[in-house]
């Protein structure tokens, strides 16, 4: 799913547009107990619960698309009976009505959520009617084409509120305040169908993780049975890795800045596409053909990429550089450039020892005090 799809389902979570039908939910102690469960019809609850429930759907569809939010293709054999995918189906098409379907679904997740502590599993069922759209991008809401079945879970940290002195207004005093269970923001989540093209897509789902560096890997392996995506903190390391090991000896100062000048222009150019630059193999490959890596030492790449993201891998741009920022480092100092002046900074050596070199223009701060050049 791209930004613009993912913000056309966060728009329906108004009062004004809402369309949920159902919301479910399953509260589960430390200990791996349901604790109790709900079910109510969404459009009759009050509006205060309402607003509630609106901003942790919404956080569920938040974040940075290729981080925290990750699309994910079942493989066909969950789509077969008894498989993963085939099951979600059953839940989304059961519009939540099913009581036997839903303990099934929450011992699933239950199974396959590691958590110390509390936790409540949110589960909705949305009816969308899609909207047609004119050439120049209008919405003609009397003009649908399809309705959107989709389901929206959401599993959030339920912790005690921190102690502290509250006003009674009653008795007029301060006092110890009642602490109390409270629902936090969602941890993790998944929107089932994916929203692919403004229509449903029932072989993918769009994944959601707070932590982009932590997806929680046996969760969706048990849960949802997809390929497991590189995390944001993953890729950036595998990257690397593989840079290093295929260039070995050549990997150079000028070699790294012109790779990354290169991945910042590819993503500058990509800043207006729907769709995040993702970079497969074969264009990991073309990028550092094109910054000046000779081919015999391209021969070991296409085995150290396999070895190290997996021969079918894909690697989010946006995770392995930053346009806004270049950084050298040694042991004992780091060096930050500005990155569109990386040609002040260059390697040298000087009598059998490596130097990092820097021009200076402009005059030198030492702890924000200006200090004289001396020739």
């Amino acid at each position: 799913m791209v930004k613009k799809e993912i913000s056309e389902i966060k728009r329906q979570f108004t009062p004004s547009a809402c369309s949920i039908s159902r919301i479910c939910g399953c509260y589960v102690d430390g200990e791996k107990n349901k604790k109790t469960r709900f079910k109510e019809a969404f459009l009759s609850l009050p509006e205060e619960d309402m607003f509630k429930y609106f901003e942790i759907l919404r956080k569920a569809l938040s974040g940075t698309v290729g981080k925290n939010l990750v699309t994910l293709d079942f493989p066909l054999e969950t789509e077969k009976e008894g498989g993963t995918q085939e099951f979600l189906l059953q839940l989304r098409n059961s519009r939540l009505q099913d009581d036997e379907l839903l303990e099934s679904f929450y011992d699933r997740i239950i199974d396959a959520y590691e958590y110390a502590g509390n936790y409540l599993i949110l589960l909705i069922h949305d009816a969308y009617d899609i909207p047609g759209r004119t050439s120049d991008g209008l919405d003609m809401e009397d003009a649908s084409d399809e309705v959107y079945n989709y389901i929206l879970c959401c599993i959030c940290p339920v912790d005690l509120s921190k102690p502290g002195l509250s006003y009674n207004e009653t008795q007029n005093i301060f006092q110890n305040r009642t602490r109390d269970w409270v629902v936090g923001m969602p941890e993790l989540g998944f929107l089932f169908p994916a929203f692919h093209d403004r229509s449903a897509d029932i072989h993918s789902a769009l994944y959601y993780s707070r932590n982009a560096n932590d997806l929680h890997d046996a969760f969706i392996e048990l849960l949802l049975g997809c390929p497991l995506p590189l995390a944001a903190d993953f890729q950036k390391e595998t990257f690397h890795t593989i840079i290093e090991e295929t260039l070995g000896e050549a990997c150079d100062y000028d070699t790294v800045k012109t790779i990354h000048e290169n991945l910042s222009e590819m993503l500058e150019e990509h800043k207006d596409a729907p769709e995040p630059l993702m970079l497969d193999k074969y264009q990991v490959k073309s990028l550092l053909e094109n910054s000046g890596v000779e081919e015999e030492q391209l021969e070991s790449f296409d085995k150290n990429f396999d070895e190290a993201a997996g021969e079918r891998a894909s690697i989010f741009a946006g995770n392995i550089v930053n346009p806004r920022a270049f950084e050298v480092k040694t042991p004992d100092v780091i060096i930050k450039v500005n990155p569109e002046r990386t040609d002040l900074v260059e390697t040298r050596e000087i009598d059998g020892r490596q130097y990092l070199v820097i021009a200076v223009d402009g005059g030198v701060e030492v702890n924000g005090i200006v200090v004289a050049s001396h020739s």
